[in-house]
Formats: C-alpha cells, structure tokens, sequence
C-alpha cells in the first residue's frame, strides 16, 4: 500500500506541474479566487519559503536518503497512521525530487515548480502539500494510532501468545513454598 501512496503522489505531482508549464507564464500570477488563491509560477532553488536556495545539492540528498529510508522501512510499519503519513511525505519527496534530478539548470541541482499561492503564503506545489499533510497524519498517528500490542488487523498480539503455564505464587528460580 504504501508503494502506490508513494507513486501515486509523486505521478499526480509531476502531471499538475506538467499542466501548469504548459500554461502559466512564470511570475504571472492567474486569480482563481480573487487574489487570496491564484496560480504563479515559480523556480524554487531552495526549502520552503525559498531557504537554502544555494544548497540545492543537499536537499536533492536528503530527498533521496528520505525516500530510499522508507522503502527499506516500509514492510517493518504495520500502523496505519505511519504508513500512510510516511508515504505521504515520501511521495511528496520523490515528486520534488524529479525536479531536482531533471529540472534546469542542471542534473541533480534543478529548481523545483512551485504554482499555487494562497494569500501571502509561500508559493508551494501537491508535493509539498502531500508532505505537509503526512507530517501531520504522522503525528496524529502518535497520538491516536494502534495501541502497542495491537496488531492493525485487530488482532490483539498478546492473546496469541503462549500462556505461562508456572503457578502465579512462583518466582523465577525459586521453588514453590510448601505448607
């Protein structure tokens, strides 16, 4: 599951942005609902809120080491919550990625699109949003996922277990007292 979550993001991503280059004009802003939502199109060298912007480099490998960690991760998570926050932000990732790797000015430092601008906010994409909201499932998850010894199937794994067959009064080691 968490394998199509992340594809999934990271395909739907890259189309939006796709679209969005074939029809915005970069810094033209286009009102879609007056001017708190519009579309602007923008080169993004850096983190969020354009941080950063001459260590491209470096964001291209943590976006790597990010996604790589969670498919070697991915068939030990077995909480929901995880999974899907995880994919979520690992798609998110693997969509800005593609930019970094094939994007201009060149491979492996390219910029990534950025179009949708809501208020004064920064400009961002579906990937960052997709990140965004996966840190948030991640942490709600936290909170309210499966509880420890719940399996996510519902089945509680410590009724599965072996009962303990030595009598209550024993202690480990020790013989039982004799009256």
């Amino acid at each position: 599951m968490m394998a199509a979550v992340v594809v999934a993001v990271a395909v739907v991503d890259q189309l939006v942005k796709t679209l969005m280059l074939g029809w915005l004009e970069p810094g033209q802003p286009v009102a879609v609902i007056g001017d708190w939502f519009r579309f602007t199109l923008l080169f993004n060298s850096g983190a969020a809120f354009s941080m950063g912007s001459d260590s491209t480099w470096l964001f291209t490998c943590i976006q790597i080491a990010f996604v790589v960690g969670v498919a070697v991760a991915a068939p030990r998570v077995h909480d929901r919550w995880t999974a899907v926050g995880l994919a979520l932000i690992a798609g998110g990732a693997a969509g800005n990625l593609v930019d970094r790797l094939f994007r201009e000015p060149a491979f492996f430092v390219g910029h990534v699109v950025d179009f949708i601008s809501v208020g004064d906010f920064a400009v961002f994409n579906l990937a960052d949003s997709a990140i965004t909201v996966g840190v948030a499932v991640f942490v709600l998850g936290m909170f309210f996922g499966e509880q420890a010894g719940e399996h996510p199937d519902g089945v509680d794994e410590d009724a599965t277990a072996p009962a303990d067959t030595a009598d209550d009064n024993d202690a480990e080691g020790e013989e039982p007292a004799r009256a």
